[in-house]
């Protein structure tokens, strides 16, 4: 075959079927406990398979997928550190008894009947103005999550209705990096774009809220013996204080004032860490292994395990001791190397053209609105699925179908609203893909535990569709269709 030939459709689609092969077996065997290494392992050997057929078929020098992966990994070096600095946060506000307070004060407070959609609204106005479906559901999400077991509520459907909220925001939000990439690719005004996806967004998070609402009414359990359970727990273990409240409250002040996420992350994890030293000297101690006075060497070397290390607390409840311990940095390091290994793969795919290839095949079949923005939305799901993450799936889109959309007369806000309700809200439905993954740990719940409960992120593509069907203000620049 002649060097540097495009690889046939039926032979790109190759490492796909093998990883997403390995992927169903691994998860079949491993279950939640599939990122502890055999995700990793299936995404190296799909690499392996891309990488063998690319060089003995087709000739391609090692140097282009050694090239092509430094980029790519360059691309998340700032992603990988926020997950560490989450990692952080969460063990450094569970001890220093922030994540506690707000769980405290959560269950007397919020109706189990309401609890979903108060959830799900709760995450959708903190993530519109952080611009972060990241930090959302490393934060409030977290404490949510622990309100709603509290209340007799199912994790799945918890972290369904705070992961709808949060990506609800971030798309929405002008603030969000993925809403800024989405409108940029195609040379949108933000605004615009944001605006333009009203039509779409909009109708999903109210079918979104009905059905969490319709859920919540239906909780009939008692909860007033769960609930006086988790609150003794929490007030025998926890100084539990108003002023640890202070946290959130300056992170939320940070938030507003548009300060970058990471360092958000990381001065929150520091004054988390401050009050614990205050408020929490007893917890540390025993993080320590020191049952003596609370001396400087066994604060600091608690403090220290509550950043990087696993912390278990002992609160005399089994259900409240799984829920306020924490991993830390090192509970991240199995997602750091998921996403490494996802990187490699969707590299040496891109690489050796066998992506573009399978889009192309797509693209062919574009005769209509409503193929095109179908097609729009399946090449999104579909990058997600092998590229592992949702930037380069959303770049990847837009650069496959701008002159699509531009040759068939369609405005290009058009393709920005569809990129983004197809490749930036589905991204946390994969297991693999950095979104799916990271806030399966964040939250402790694996990706296809909640996935069925994420409502407005399976309606979000669905919906999009229904429009394009419809025509819905959805204008032609040439001719009609």
């Amino acid at each position: 075959m002649a060097k540097n030939q495009s690889p046939h459709p039926l032979i790109a689609i190759i490492p796909v079927v093998v990883l997403i092969g390995l992927l169903v077996i691994v998860i079949s065997l491993f279950g939640s406990d599939s990122l502890s290494g055999g995700s990793q392992m299936a995404l190296l050997m799909g690499t392996a398979v891309c990488v063998l057929i690319s060089m003995t078929c087709y000739h391609m020098p090692w140097r282009l997928f050694e090239q092509q992966m430094t980029r790519t990994i360059g691309d998340v070096a700032v992603t990988l550190l926020i997950l560490l600095t989450v990692g952080m946060l969460a063990g450094s506000w569970m001890v220093s008894g922030v994540v506690p307070t707000l769980i405290y004060y959560g269950v007397q407070i919020l109706s189990p009947r309401f609890f979903l959609v108060s959830a799900c609204v709760i995450c959708a106005l903190v993530s519109l103005l952080s611009g972060s479906s990241w930090t959302t559901i490393a934060t409030i999400g977290v404490a949510l999550l622990g309100i709603g077991e509290a209340l007799g509520i199912s994790e799945a459907w918890t972290a369904g209705a705070i992961i709808s909220g949060a990506y609800f925001g971030d798309k929405m939000s002008p603030l969000s990096d993925t809403t800024i990439l989405a409108s940029s690719s195609v040379r949108v005004d933000i605004f615009e774009h944001i605006r333009y996806m009203v039509i779409t967004t909009v109708p999903s998070i109210t079918i979104t809220l009905v059905i969490f609402l319709i859920a919540g009414l239906g909780h009939t359990q008692d909860t007033a013996l769960h609930v006086e359970q988790y609150t003794e727990g929490l007030s025998s273990t926890f100084n539990i204080s108003l002023w640890t409240l202070l946290v959130p409250l300056v992170t939320g002040i940070l938030i507003a004032r548009r300060v970058s996420s990471i360092i958000v992350l990381f001065a929150s994890s520091i004054m988390a860490g401050i009050v614990a030293l205050i408020l929490q000297p007893h917890l540390l101690c025993q993080i320590a292994g020191d049952t003596s006075l609370s001396t400087p060497a066994a604060l600091f070397k608690g403090l220290a395990i509550t950043y990087y290390g696993a912390t278990a607390i002992q609160t005399g409840n089994d259900a409240l001791n799984e829920l306020v311990s924490t991993g830390g940095m090192a509970g991240m390091l199995n997602t750091i190397w998921l996403i490494l290994c996802a990187m490699c793969f969707g590299a040496v795919m891109v690489a050796s053209g066998m992506i573009s290839s399978i889009t192309r095949v797509i693209t062919r079949w574009v005769r209509t609105r409503l193929s095109l923005v179908t097609s729009t939305v399946g090449t999104g799901m579909f990058l997600n699925l092998t590229t592992g993450d949702q930037f380069i799936s959303i770049v990847l889109t837009a650069d496959m179908f701008r002159d699509v959309y531009d040759k068939e007369g369609y405005e290009a806000r058009l393709l920005s609203r569809t990129t983004e309700d197809a490749a930036t809200v589905t991204s946390v439905l994969v297991p693999w893909n950095t979104c799916g993954m990271t806030q399966a740990t964040v939250l402790g719940v694996p990706t296809l535990t909640y996935l069925p409960y994420c409502f407005f992120n399976i309606l979000s593509p669905l919906t999009t569709i229904a429009i394009a069907a419809i025509g819905w203000k959805i204008k032609r620049k040439s001719r009609q269709d």
